[in-house]
């Protein structure tokens, strides 16, 4: 009986350990099918998913119409290195470099060792065999293709990184945004959340007051002084200048040592911030000695002698951040205005590449008037507003050299020189350098009399004139373009333009994707010659908004600039 019992047992134990090796035995068939014939599709789907590449997809669908103008980059540092001064004018070497040459610039990583992406250009700019994949790991070139029924994506290509290829090598910036979205951005800031106040004041009454007069006012058809075209609603405009001369009344902090506070700059790549400094300060129209009674708190600093002062002193980036949280300790400390609004009736007027960095955290909610408008690295639309790059050569006569020529006298299609400084000008040239004779691409030209003369010759000859960016979006060549009265031509993704919530750069611009460096002449010459004269002529009629006086005047730039800062603190005024 017991004998019976244990071979019944054997044979049940047995019968599992056969089981249990023939389930091992399938499992491990199983994984190595996989790997025979599954491993192509999951070592591209891995490449697609991996945090190390980016996708650069095509600017137009051409075949339904979808709009994919944008750049998908996985793994995108919200905080690039601040980046190095921008070039002078005339393609030269920066004046204020030359003064500094002991400081060490950190220059982004995209403008010296780039992230690539490439493909093959079509007449219409679009890649033609599909999206091409750099994968740095491997060195190597994925070209994912549509398969031929249209159901997936095949096994790409494989070359070497170091083999010859025609495709176009441009670097990989931030997400690109467009005017159109920057437009919708605007529109959004108005409906925004923003900070209450800690407890009501009379000024914000009077703001709110303001408010709801310009946006239930008297339509005017046709402003004085005006060209309707170039604005976005010019009876609008028309109505909050006006309310700006009689009402707005702004205080001037006194605190600040010199030559960071209260020592304007007037000339020079920076010349903008310091030119409204000198004119903010003397001016008695609208700065009041009682900051009871004011709107509006101006932080009377330079960036640019912050820069250089500070960097004498060997201190990096973030040691001038602490510097100004330090000054905003101060006036919180004496005064009780910033703490009411946490800075946000507050403003600055900075024009260094690296005002946008250190001004971020300890002024984050104060109206910041930038030349460094980059919606990728923190410039809030409707809440920042962008501050023009003015080179001014001469304080006594900052058109100097500017000469606006007829339409019919300017037989050059496009022009531009200057440095390769950052990673697009370089790219410029290698496409229209020496390529067409209406296109006159150039690098840097001589720092002599006779180069500045040609330079100016060529401004003044040309029907276009590129604005290309160079280590930062924002170059002195747009208001020099507006100067010579050619039609700027501005390529520099992300780049906000100055007086974007009520100018309609439409009307006296063309914005041209970096990305569509290769069809530059082809965009240009489609444009037809009505649409030509009515953009020169909008420049002619903005010119008056870029120009600085000695003794300010109805709608020129020192007033620009300040009704940019009256207008967003008035979207940014909410009843309690």
């Amino acid at each position: 009986m017991k004998m019976g019992v244990m071979s019944i047992l054997d044979r049940r134990l047995y019968h599992l350990a056969t089981m249990r090796f023939l389930f091992v035995g399938v499992l491990v068939a199983i994984v190595v099918v996989f790997q025979c014939f599954a491993l192509p599709s999951w070592r591209l789907h891995s490449l697609l998913d991996s945090e190390k590449f980016s996708v650069a997809l095509p600017a137009k669908d051409m075949g339904n119409g979808v709009d994919l103008d944008y750049e998908l980059e996985s793994n995108v540092d919200g905080n690039l290195s601040i980046g190095e001064t921008l070039d002078s004018s005339y393609g030269g070497e920066n004046s204020e470099d030359a003064i500094q040459k002991g400081f060490t610039h950190e220059r982004p990583n995209y403008a010296h060792d780039p992230v690539e992406y490439r493909y093959n250009a079509s007449p219409l700019g679009v890649p033609s065999k599909g999206i091409t994949f750099l994968d740095e790991d491997l060195g190597t070139l994925i070209t994912a293709r549509k398969s031929s029924n249209g159901s997936g994506m095949q096994r790409g290509e494989m070359k070497a990184q170091n083999e010859k290829s025609p495709l176009l090598k441009v670097p990989l910036s931030n997400l690109s945004t467009s005017l159109t979205r920057m437009n919708s951005l605007l529109l959004q800031s108005f409906n925004s959340s923003y900070m209450r106040p800690r407890w009501s004041s009379r000024p914000d009454r009077e703001l709110l007051s303001a408010k709801l007069e310009i946006e239930n006012g008297r339509v005017v058809s046709n402003p004085s002084g005006l060209y309707a075209p170039i604005f976005r609603d010019v009876a609008k405009f028309s109505r909050s200048y006006a309310l700006m001369e009689r009402r707005l009344k702004v205080y001037v902090y006194r605190e600040g040592d010199k030559p960071i506070f209260h020592q304007p700059r007037t000339r020079g790549l920076y010349a903008s911030e310091g030119w409204f400094m000198k004119l903010m300060e003397g001016n008695k129209r609208f700065v009041v000695k009682d900051p009871r009674r004011a709107h509006l708190f101006y932080l009377p600093f330079s960036s640019q002698k912050l820069r250089v002062t500070l960097a004498e002193q060997k201190l990096n980036g973030k040691q001038m951040e602490q510097y100004l949280e330090r000054y905003v300790h101060l006036i919180a400390g004496r005064y009780r205005f910033w703490n009411r609004t946490g800075g946000a009736d507050h403003f600055l007027v900075a024009c260094h590449d690296w005002a946008s960095q250190i001004t971020r955290q300890p002024m984050k909610n104060c109206i910041r008037s930038l030349c460094n408008s980059n919606i990728a690295k923190g410039f809030q639309i409707g809440k920042d507003t962008t501050l023009p790059v003015t080179y001014i050569h001469s304080m006594m006569d900052p058109l100097r050299g500017f000469t606006g020529k007829s339409p019919s006298e300017r037989s050059i299609l496009a022009f531009f020189a200057g440095s390769m400084h950052g990673y697009l000008r370089p790219v410029l040239l290698k496409h229209w350098e020496n390529k067409e004779s209406d296109m006159k691409i150039f690098g840097p030209m001589g720092r002599d009399i006779e180069g500045k003369k040609l330079y100016m010759e060529y401004m003044n000859s040309s029907k276009y004139c590129i604005c290309a960016r160079g280590y930062e979006v924002h170059t002195p060549r747009i208001v020099e373009a507006i100067f010579s009265e050619c039609v700027p031509v501005i390529i520099s993704d992300n780049y906000v333009p100055p007086f974007f919530e009520v100018l309609n750069w439409e009307a006296f611009s063309v914005t041209v994707s970096e990305r569509d460096i290769p069809n530059l002449r082809e965009i240009l010459v489609s444009i037809p010659e009505e649409k030509y004269l009515a953009l020169h002529l909008g420049v002619k009629k903005v010119q008056q908004h870029f120009l600085w006086h000695r003794i300010p005047v109805k709608y020129d730039l020192f007033h620009m600039i300040l009704h940019a800062i009256w207008n967003n603190r008035l979207s940014q005024i909410r009843p309690r």
